[in-house]
């Protein structure tokens, strides 16, 4: 059978179970003491029935008290408690069982059909009993009513025991619907808003080691180029410095250069990441992911405003409009590798043209990485850089031949082994392709496919 609403609500709210299927302790004494007072009156009752029958009051009370103590039974079985408050209708019994009983179906969870059929079955029986009743008496009494008065007076009757319980259950049970699906509403919202919070924290989590990995990116693109060519140039010095005090010279003054950028470059990362920091300290579990977040946007663009500022100043790198290099620089980037004693030509084919500042700066650092590569890991070999402009795209080539087996392998420049994956990080972030590979020569090609994002 089904529980009644207050069943399920109490469970709904995680109420503590009590003995059977009573949720409270409270409401196993309520029907407790319900059911004891409708047997005593079932009894009662039954025994008078009997006696007017002529059968013995004995068994009278002994079919009213069981039929009384079934309102234990109404909030497990309410159908079965109607249904013996409608069998015991022609005897005269259970009047509280009747009105108790037809509350609790009406506020349970059963269809309405069936309150319907119930509480009508109910009616009539009760209209009935009450018809025969009152005709009974009044004829005991030597008065004969009218039949009209009869039926309205047993209508009245009827419908006083009947409509005011199953009203009062309907509204109950509404009430008890309604509290109970706010009541999941409310759950449902807190559930929602404490996973909105988590999938924040998630991403603020990503932000930051997304923000971490771009500045460790930024700053092996700006710095380790430069410091790769300062290691060849003191190597060439070093080679040089009695043969040829000229280009000795000329050496020196190279490094001296790249090392006063490389410094510059250093100062304003590790500004930015002490000023980030400090403005972003908290206590263990307060810190704040959108002020982590800016911190690290702030980070990176100073990082890009340094490597420009510093090109500008001496390195040949041509701002690109928001802080970082851009394509016009490649010439001078190549003349840096030039000096550095590499053997390296430029080409560049379609129409020149401008494009969204992240495309020229991600094509710049490409190539710069590769110039850095074949600086590491193959000296004296001849390099050459291919630009194609397209119509929505940019195509850059690297490549490099053999090693030379007679010039001097230098000074052995260290490789975290992250440039190739800094580039395809790079490219991949914008939607292009980035392949790399040795060719069939012995040497190594970079090559890589930057769509144009349209952003100006």
């Amino acid at each position: 059978m089904t529980t009644t609403g207050a069943i399920a609500e109490a469970g709904a709210r995680g109420a503590p179970v009590g003995p059977w299927w009573w949720v409270r302790r409270r409401s196993l004494v309520l029907d407790a003491v319900l059911a004891v007072v409708s047997a005593l009156e079932c009894a009662l009752e039954g025994v008078s029935f009997a006696q007017e029958a002529g059968l013995p009051g004995v068994l009278g009370g002994l079919v009213g008290l069981p039929a009384g103590t079934t309102l234990l039974l109404r909030r497990r079985w309410p159908v079965a408690v109607v249904l013996v408050s409608i069998a015991i209708l022609p005897a005269e019994m259970g009047v509280l069982l009747g009105i108790v009983s037809m509350y609790t179906l009406a506020a349970s969870e059963v269809p309405r059909r069936i309150i319907a059929v119930l509480a009508g079955a109910s009616l009539v029986g009760t209209l009935i009993v009450t018809f025969a009743r009152f005709h009974k008496d009044m004829a005991q009494d030597g008065y004969r009513p009218g039949f009209w008065l009869t039926w309205v007076f047993s209508l009245v009757m009827a419908l006083g025991l009947t409509a005011p319980p199953v009203l009062l259950g309907l509204y109950v049970g509404a009430r008890r619907r309604l509290v109970e699906s706010l009541r999941e509403r409310a759950d449902g919202l807190e559930r929602e808003l404490s996973l909105l919070a988590d999938r924040a924290e998630e991403r603020a989590v990503w932000a930051r080691n997304e923000e971490r990995t771009r500045i460790a990116r930024e700053m092996h693109d700006v710095v380790a180029h430069r410091v790769s060519l300062m290691v060849v140039h003191a190597a060439a010095l070093q080679a040089v410095a009695l043969k040829d005090p000229e280009k000795a010279s000329r050496n020196a003054a190279l490094v001296g250069d790249m090392g006063r950028q490389a410094l510059t470059e250093l100062r304003e990362m590790l500004g930015v990441l002490r000023s980030g920091s400090d403005a972003g300290v908290r206590p263990p579990g307060a810190v704040e992911s959108e002020r982590l977040a800016a911190v690290a946007t702030a980070a990176s663009a100073r990082v890009r405003v340094a490597a420009g500022a510093a090109g500008a100043g001496g390195g040949g790198v041509v701002d690109a409009g928001d802080g970082g290099p851009c394509l016009d620089g490649l010439g001078d980037l190549v003349g840096q590798s030039r000096d550095a004693g590499m053997a390296v030509e430029l080409s560049v084919m379609g129409e020149e043209r401008a494009y969204a500042p992240e495309v020229e700066q991600t094509a710049y650092r490409v190539v710069q990485e590769a110039l850095t590569n074949v600086h590491k890991h193959a000296p004296g070999a001849k390099a050459l850089v291919r630009l194609a402009h397209r119509e929505a795209e940019v195509a850059l080539q690297v490549e490099n031949g053999p090693s030379d087996a007679g010039a001097d392998a230098g000074p052995g420049l260290p490789s975290g082994g992250n440039g190739l994956v800094g580039m395809r990080e790079r490219v991949a972030a914008l939607g292009g392709v980035f392949v790399s590979g040795p060719t069939d020569a012995g040497g190594f090609r970079v090559s890589a496919v930057i769509p144009d994002t349209g952003v100006r």
